[in-house]
């Protein structure tokens, strides 16, 4: 059963994985410096001998010379087979297990084997710098202050302007044009004509995985004409731009060399130069292949550092990327991780720093940092004038809905907070415009209360109270109809997984079915409609609960276009249904809070312009939103 499991799956499982957390559910730890210290489970001790080390990956039993991974560890201390431990932390991971058929077993054989070609490439760039038609991206190198020393430690190559270089090289060694070609390594021209090299003329990066193998290249043209400066490679089998961090290998060796008591901040740059000068002076950092960092990519982070530090560009680009990092960080924040912001001074980027100060005054610059939540309001803050009561209420607002978007409770509440406070200290002698009586706030929270309840409540006869009764227990209709689309066509989550996990599909009635589907996703990606109802039937999904569902979705009626279109068309409505609704969500339990906090605030002109913008979304909801180019269709509030 092990040949199963190839190296790239359980590396997978394991990058998913802190030490720490799985083995601290069966062991007491405690934090020790860069490590977690508690008794061994595997002798009677008094004094803690028992070491886990998340940057590494193991742990360190001194009382029995045992050692290991995550998988030793279950195998050991619950004594289970190593296909068993393995399935336990795929489980624990959310990896879905590979199946058990020749198919797959053949896809690995493919992949490995593109593995090979993607290293001997690598191995052929680094040399081809050395060599005569690597004379000016040797030079470039060194006036970039990037000595020969240190070519080696980053794997750097260059790559020919010959249109076939490294193809024919490759060809030589065996490997056929259409294996380079999945690599990524040649373009295949649209026309049929004879594959080419991708990279030509150009300073070679290659990116490789958290352990620390070539998956792809960037490349720098040497031509300052090139339509593109910096060529990264396609999308393949072995690479996938989202998932992967450049120089992460890297990284976690310096993370794991640093002295116990010593805390090295996690930093995320944009180039590859900047990755380099930072390990260079010590400090492991990382950077996307792209502008703004994704879901996966923070997640990975995460795993790594609970709060890594962002260090953007100062020009427009750099404050566009760190925005968009904002916005998609919120969601995912839980108590415990978030992370931090710096600027290096001057406008710069952490190499021209290395190159004229040092690596001391890059490591300072580093350091200083600002948190998450105060970039967030410095962002809120510098949007728009403020020098109305109009736009201060506006910006009372938008840090009551960012706040709103965290599904943490308590960690939502914090950051709402935070911010008020940060906001009331920009008027700190400001008196309140007007205040508001306990008769007004008692009548603004029996509308509020109405309004949630959806039905008035002065309905009296028994036809109305029916009529409440089945209100109260049906799900709201857009919930269940993206419910119902999901069940009809599971894939269509793929896109929203880690929301629809977090977040259900925003009525609580539905998140069982919401968690049971994403927990199905993770499992595997081949269910239909059938399995899937039959493998939720199974958890408890029975037909009247069915029914219910398809008649609350029948309610929905243009509000869920979708559910009369098919293929991508339906996915991309899909799509945006759902963030429509998790906007309004946000937008409901931001009014909420609000009218909680009519007594401290005061302030019932923010909660008015809540509720505005939460009508005015529920309006585009209930319209035919799916055709914007209405006239009369509503505008969508920003």
């Amino acid at each position: 059963m092990a040949g199963r499991f190839d190296e790239r799956f359980l590396d997978e499982i394991k990058s998913r994985l802190r030490p720490s957390d799985v083995i601290g559910k069966t062991v007491k730890l405690r934090k020790q410096g860069r490590e977690y210290v508690g008794l061994s489970p595997f002798t009677k001790e008094k004094t803690p001998s028992f070491y886990v080390n998340d940057d590494k990956g193991q742990f360190f039993d001194f009382s029995s010379g045992k050692t290991g991974d995550l998988i030793t560890f279950l195998q050991e201390t619950e004594r289970l087979s190593f296909s068993e431990a393995v399935e336990r932390l795929a489980g624990e991971a959310g990896v879905p297990l590979p199946a058990l058929d020749p198919r797959s077993a053949e896809q690995d054989k493919v992949r490995q084997g593109l593995s090979e070609w993607l290293e001997l490439a690598a191995q052929w760039f680094e040399a081809e710098l050395r060599r005569p038609a690597g004379r000016e991206a040797r030079a470039y190198l060194e006036k970039r202050g990037l000595p020969e020393s240190d070519w080696a430690r980053f794997r750097l190559g260059f790559s020919p302007a010959g249109r076939t270089a490294l193809k024919d090289y490759l060809i030589a060694k065996g490997a056929r044009p259409g294996e380079l070609v999945e690599t990524g390594l040649l373009i295949a021209p649209e026309d049929g004509g004879a594959p080419y090299d991708r990279f030509r003329d150009r300073i070679i990066f290659p990116i490789a995985d958290g352990r620390g193998r070539v998956v792809s290249f960037g490349g720098r043209a040497m031509d300052p004409q090139a339509r593109a400066k910096y060529l990264n490679g396609p999308e393949t089998s072995i690479f996938h731009k989202g998932h992967q961090l450049y120089g992460l290998a890297e990284a976690r060796k310096i993370l794991a060399a640093a002295p116990t008591g010593e805390h090295p901040p996690l930093v995320v740059v944009e180039g590859y130069m900047d990755v380099i000068a930072c390990q260079r002076a010590g400090v492991p950092a990382v950077a996307a292949m792209g502008t703004a960092l994704g879901e996966e990519q923070m997640e990975l982070l995460w795993r790594h550092h609970t709060e890594p530090t962002l260090c953007f560009d100062g020009d427009r680009a750099g404050r566009q990327a760190a925005e968009r990092t904002m916005e998609r960080a919120l969601p995912l924040l839980k108590p415990g991780r978030s992370f931090r912001f710096a600027i290096v001074e001057g406008a710069k980027d952490p190499d021209e720093v290395l190159r004229e100060q040092g690596a001391a005054a890059l490591k300072a610059q580093l350091s200083q940092t600002t948190p998450l939540v105060e970039a967030l309001f410095a962002r809120e803050r510098d949007a728009a004038p403020l020098d109305t009561p109009e736009r201060r209420t506006a910006l009372k607002v938008r840090l009551r809905k960012l706040a709103a978007s965290i599904p943490d409770a308590d960690l939502a509440g914090a950051y709402k907070e935070d911010l008020l406070s940060r906001y009331e200290q920009l008027w700190p002698t400001r008196a309140p415009v007007y205040t508001v009586g306990a008769a007004g706030r008692e009548l603004a929270r029996r509308r509020w209360d109405k309004e949630r309840n959806g039905v008035s409540q002065a309905a009296s006869t028994p036809e109305g109270r029916d009529a409440r009764e089945r209100l109260r227990h049906s799900a709201r209709p857009l919930a269940a109809a993206l419910a119902i689309a999901a069940l009809r066509d599971p894939g269509v989550i793929d896109d929203k997984i880690e929301q629809v996990g977090a977040r259900g599909f925003g009525d609580e009635k539905l998140d069982a079915i919401a968690h049971q589907l994403v927990s199905l996703r993770y499992e595997t990606d081949s269910l239909d409609m059938d399995a899937t109802l039959r493998r939720l039937q199974a958890k408890g999904l029975d037909g009247p609960t069915l029914a219910r569902l398809e008649q609350d979705a029948g309610r929905a009626g243009v509000s869920a276009p979708f559910l009369a279109e098919t293929g991508e068309r339906a996915r991309d409505l899909w799509r945006q249904a759902f963030d429509l609704l998790m906007q309004l969500e946000s937008l409901e339990r931001a009014v909420e809070a609000a009218a909680r906090d009519l007594d401290r605030d005061h302030d019932s002109a923010a909660l008015m312009t809540l509720k505005a913008e939460r009508d005015q979304l529920r309006r585009l909801i209930n319209s035919d939103w799916s055709h914007p180019e209405d006239p009369a269709h509503p505008v969508l509030p920003h």
